[in-house]
């Protein structure tokens, strides 16, 4: 394949740098899903998950965060029973 190439560039000298730049550009892709598969996003191991709470069941108890508020302050809308 890369004999073709050759032969045809020696034919042609303008596509040196048209193939010059789709190898370039190959290779600057092929880095950079290199570079996805590596990041921080990716689990590689599924045996010690990065997310726990992916392996809680349904019946867990979770606990929720509560914000403080002052109920004295609050306005109310309907009538007092």
């Amino acid at each position: 394949m890369i004999r073709l190439v050759i032969q045809h560039a020696k034919k042609h000298p303008g596509l040196i740098p048209q193939f010059f730049f789709i190898v370039l550009g190959m290779g600057g892709a092929s880095l950079y899903l290199v570079r996805l598969a590596r990041g921080p996003h990716v689990v590689w191991n599924k045996t010690n998950d990065q997310e726990p709470w992916n392996k809680l069941s349904p019946t867990y108890q979770y606990k929720f965060y509560a914000v403080n508020t002052d109920y004295k302050n609050l306005k109310k809308d309907g009538p007092e029973f």
